[in-house]
């Protein structure tokens, strides 16, 4: 799978999450503080990410910031993304499943290792649910997005 990597600040969680998206086999692109030369404002960076995805050069993307918050809603500001700042592995399931997020937000200032490694396998675990109520759900909210931006 390609996934694209935004994180604001070079922080010993974020470059765990190179190295093990990379041992699990996915092609990463790495954005901000985790490629040299690049814009490091969590705005910038995650939206850089969150676009790879909308454009489809990239499957899915994993945005960072020290909450995991503005990273979260600047992806969202991606039309086509579907952000969720997921804390642990439950809610990352459910943001898969329920939500079929496309991008995972994460905080640096509250991921550990483990807690990561924990996070992603519930995130690559997970599926959208083919639940009729879910896909409406899910299908609202990609009306929102192109009346936002007039598509």
């Amino acid at each position: 799978m390609r996934i694209s990597v935004s994180s604001d600040m070079d922080e010993p969680v974020a470059r765990a999450l190179l190295a093990e998206l990379r041992e699990r086999g996915h092609e990463v692109r790495a954005h901000g503080a985790l490629n040299p030369g690049d814009d490091t404002h969590w705005a910038v960076c995650s939206a850089a990410a969150a676009r790879e995805v909308a454009v489809g050069t990239a499957d899915q993307a994993v945005v960072c910031c020290w909450t995991g918050t503005g990273a979260s809603i600047a992806a969202n500001k991606v039309s086509g993304v579907r952000a969720a700042l997921c804390t642990d592995a439950c809610t990352a399931d459910g943001a898969r499943r329920w939500n079929d997020a496309n991008v995972l937000a994460l905080s640096l200032r509250l991921t550990s290792a483990p807690l990561l490694t924990e996070i992603l396998d519930a995130w690559f675990a997970g599926a959208p649910s083919d639940d009729p109520e879910d896909r409406r759900n899910v299908e609202r909210t990609e009306r929102l997005d192109r009346e936002r931006t007039g598509s």
